[in-house]
């Protein structure tokens, strides 16, 4: 049995775009750990990862870092539901 979903009619409020807004440079910096991640499991069937590949991954890891404390340094208000 199929079940249909039913089509998303309300726009998402503008706090919870704010807030997505504000935690881009975040979410960005995880995507190109992963990304990076990703590349090393690939290499690891040709021929192993290289050295860039591992800098690479480190650079990504530190953007998180930046990120993350950066986003701890000016945190996103939430109201009340």
């Amino acid at each position: 049995m199929r079940k249909h979903l039913a089509p998303v009619t309300a726009e998402p409020a503008a706090e919870n775009l704010a807030a997505i807004e504000a935690e881009w440079p975040l979410i960005a910096a995880e995507l190109d750990v992963l990304d990076a991640e990703i590349t090393l499991l690939y290499a690891e069937d040709h021929g192993g990862p290289t050295a860039l590949d591992w800098r690479r991954l480190r650079r990504a890891e530190a953007r998180v870092t930046r990120a993350a404390a950066e986003l701890a340094a000016h945190p996103i208000p939430h109201r009340a539901a």
